[in-house]
């Protein structure tokens, strides 16, 4: 057991972090540290927490600092965080981008108790109301660069995620955020545009609302999600994103084309490709 755990960021991710950690008896103290103070109260009120500290002194007091903010404040708060750790400490992450953590703390002295993590679970939601029990199980977990992660570090957190019943996979961060923008950044770009179709025809006829069913709203839930942890995911992972925006972009001309040209036998077999995915998604 942890005696001691620090979540920078009480939000879905930290958490739910959280919560696993206490139902399953990994921990007996959680120290929370975020930039608004309703926040940390709010997380408190629901026992996510059991503290509030500043960010250097949970550090200090902690066995594990787990880090569960934006991607692009991740890298400066990273950078303090390794300066403050001894080599008994843990600092792990759980970014939905990699490369460029990975990259910034690739020289730092303390690198070997960083432990790049990405547990692959989430939903539309934000702020430590969203926190859920059980969040974790079930799914999986990418941990990056476990090479120049000291053995030990990487052990514990993969102890962690196991006993929150999730299943380990290794990868470097450039093929992490790549299949990341396959399977999560291209769905929520998706969302963001389909949502603004549909807002911009609703301004011409408010019953499309009236009319929209389980279908639209599955399809467009992720429109939800909080822009100020996407825009810095999707600034990160430029690269990759667009190259699924391209090749999302050529397929959707593909279903254009067919009912332009009244090819129905083209659309047909675009459709039965796509059926393919039930062997991944049951």
């Amino acid at each position: 057991m942890l005696e001691s755990v620090t979540i920078v960021g009480v939000g879905l991710i930290g958490g739910s972090f959280s919560l696993a950690l206490k139902d399953k008896g990994l921990v007996r103290n959680v120290i929370g540290v975020g930039r608004s103070a309703d926040s940390l109260d709010k997380a408190l009120e629901l026992g996510l927490i059991d503290e509030v500290l500043p960010l250097e002194a949970a550090v200090k007091k902690s066995d594990l600092i787990y880090v569960a903010i934006p991607v692009d404040a991740t890298v400066p708060v990273m950078s303090q965080i390794m300066d403050w750790v001894s080599d008994r400490q843990i600092v792990a992450d759980a970014g939905s981008t990699k490369k460029a953590l990975c990259e910034s703390l690739a020289g730092h002295p303390m690198r070997s108790r960083f432990v790049a993590t990405h547990p692959m679970w989430g939903t539309e939601y934000s702020g430590p109301e969203a926190a859920v029990h059980h969040a974790f199980a079930g799914r999986t977990c990418v941990i990056c660069e476990k090479e120049k992660s000291d053995p030990e570090a990487v052990e514990v957190m993969e102890d962690l995620y196991r006993q929150m019943g999730m299943h380990m996979v290794y990868m470097d961060p450039d093929s992490h955020d790549m299949h990341a923008a396959y399977i999560s950044h291209i769905s929520h770009i998706t969302s963001f545009a389909l949502a603004n179709t549909v807002l911009e025809k609703e301004k011409e006829d408010e019953a499309i609302f009236d009319l929209a069913g389980g279908g639209f709203e599955s399809t467009v839930r992720l429109a939800k999600s909080n822009p100020a942890m996407w825009l810095p995911i999707f600034k990160q992972n430029r690269d990759h994103v667009l190259d699924v925006l391209n090749e999302h972009i050529a397929q959707l001309r593909k279903f254009k084309s067919c009912l332009e040209k009244e090819n129905y036998d083209y659309l047909q077999e675009l459709m039965d490709n796509a059926n393919k995915i039930k062997r991944i998604i049951k």
